[in-house]
């Protein structure tokens, strides 16, 4: 038969050689790995060069390019210009620094490509993910019928927990007539160092961003209780509907953890519903010095917390916990036709476990289960607990060198593993002592020593260090305090506008 009468050329996404791909595999895990194990050699963060940014401007490739030619320009345009949360001086914001294995466990569930909705039974993501949510209920003092789901991280974790708060505690049927059934307006609290995605979860849910309430916090940044009481009883007056308090473990800002205990208590009184979030605090439970400090998290209706944060796993992951599986479930389980489950024995579409898309807004969903299980595996819990232990120690320490540091100012307590200070060297008014701060922030970044991030605490610009990172040592914060100092010293007085970085 001529090959014209065979029908068209049928293509494929497979490689022609796949010892070709073989190799070029081994040569990314090889890199990879050298790239990770000289960390230390290169700066945290590089400013990308507008001559990078314009390679990023081009149209869309119409024609096939080789794969070796498009891992190249990731090592050349892309590898050397990161976040840089994965260096040992990267203290910014709140990011993780990730494991290499870990990585390479998102590698494995990449090419298994599960849709991990639980949508096919009798598969192992389902498993997977059903045990490491098991393995969280066990270490976050939740009862093992509670439910719970693996999310992208805390801002979805948050949002699936008010939305089951708003659900179940409205007098009526939002699901099926929206918040148009209210007969009053439904309002929730949350202290005044509460994390911006409570905010974008409570507009995202209908409720309108003034119906959050922020509770002024106390000398320790954690909310105040009587404020909370005179709060709730002034909206029940006002014929107001209270729901939920959202209670803070280690907030963004501070690192704070609110008393739980005491917002559980009220919570029982008030017959409101307890959402804590504990992006990264909640990993203190593992510690010795900080699981006191979390009392009554146990107690939560629903929590929220990251493990791209403070358990050191690559992004994205996070998790929310309910303890009333029946309330998550009926939040978000909608069967049409096409996805009816359960009505067979065995097989794809038989009975097994539970749908877990029945516990959140995504239908599609990663396995994202897998590197958490591996991780968890490899290093067991206590290893986890060490190294949390050691970044508040190290935090500590960094505030006992600042206190000690003439030229330092330490803004505010360190409380668990995130240190405010500022430089005061010079004798500068407030104002400008701010936008010298500001600038010292630009210079540590740009010059390549360290990444902090800048915030405002006490009306006061402060730098930043937030620390979740397994790979700093204690001479790192050393070489901080050091290069602040020097820097500080050497930016000179300038005129009120001044915005133009020194060249020193």
């Amino acid at each position: 038969m001529k090959r014209e009468d065979r029908g068209p050329v049928e293509e494929t996404l497979d490689p022609a050689d796949w010892e070709s791909l073989r190799d070029l595999g081994h040569r990314m895990i090889d890199d990879m790995v050298d790239y990770t194990t000289s960390l230390r050699e290169r700066a945290p963060w590089t400013h990308a060069p507008e001559a990078i940014m314009a390679r990023f401007t081009g149209s869309v490739p119409l024609e096939p390019s080789p794969p070796e030619h498009v891992y190249q320009e990731f090592r050349e345009y892309i590898l050397p210009y990161p976040t840089g949360n994965i260096h040992p001086l990267f203290w910014g914001w709140v990011l993780g620094t990730g494991t290499l294995s870990a990585a390479m466990a998102d590698m494995l569930a990449s090419t298994m490509n599960i849709g991990a909705s639980g949508g096919l039974s009798y598969h192992s993501a389902n498993y997977v993910e059903y045990q490491v949510l098991l393995w969280f209920k066990e270490l976050m003092g939740f009862p093992e019928e509670a439910s719970g789901l693996l999310t992208s991280g805390c801002s979805a974790a948050n949002l699936i927990g008010l939305a089951t708060a708003r659900n179940t505690k409205a007098p009526w049927n939002v699901r099926r007539d929206g918040l148009s059934g209210a007969g009053t307006r439904m309002v929730l609290y949350a202290s005044e160092e509460a994390h911006s995605s409570i905010q974008k979860a409570v507009e995202l849910l209908g409720l309108g961003s003034s119906a959050l309430r922020r509770i002024p916090v106390n000398r320790r940044f954690q909310i105040r209780p009587d404020a909370l009481r005179d709060a709730i009883a002034q909206d029940r007056r006002q014929g107001l509907l209270p729901f939920c308090v959202v209670g803070a473990a280690g907030t963004t800002n501070t690192g704070a953890i609110d008393d739980l205990e005491v917002l559980a208590d009220i919570c029982q009184e008030e017959e409101l519903w307890l959402h804590v979030d504990g992006a990264f605090g909640a990993w203190a439970i593992l510690t010795p010095q900080g699981k006191h400090l979390l009392a009554g998290m146990e107690r939560a209706d629903s929590l929220a917390f990251d493990l791209h944060k403070w358990m050191y796993i690559p992004y994205e992951i996070g998790c929310v916990l309910v303890r009333s599986e029946r309330a998550h479930r009926e939040a978000f389980s909608v069967t049409p036709e096409y996805l009816a489950h359960g009505e067979g024995t065995r097989g794809m579409t038989g009975e097994d476990l539970p749908w877990l898309a029945d516990y959140g807004f995504q239908l599609s969903r990663s396995f994202r289960a897998l590197k958490a299980w591996m991780s968890m595996k490899e290093h067991g819990v206590r290893r986890y607990g060490r190294l949390i232990q050691q970044n508040i120690d190290q935090a500590r320490y960094l505030g006992e060198i600042i206190e000690a540091t003439p030229e330092l100012e330490l803004v505010a307590p360190v409380l668990l593993n995130v240190v405010n200070f500022r430089y005061v060297g010079t004798g500068l008014d407030p104002r400008s002592l701010d936008e010298l701060n500001g600038r010292i922030i630009v210079e540590i970044q740009e010059r390549g020593i360290a990444v902090v991030s800048g915030s405002v605490v006490g009306g006061k610009r402060v730098l930043h260090v937030a620390h979740t990172n397994h790979r700093s040592r204690r001479e790192d914060f050393e070489v901080l305090v050091r290069e602040v100092v020097r820097i500080g010293d050497a930016i000179p007085p300038w005129t009120e506008g001044t915005t133009a970085r020194s060249s020193c």
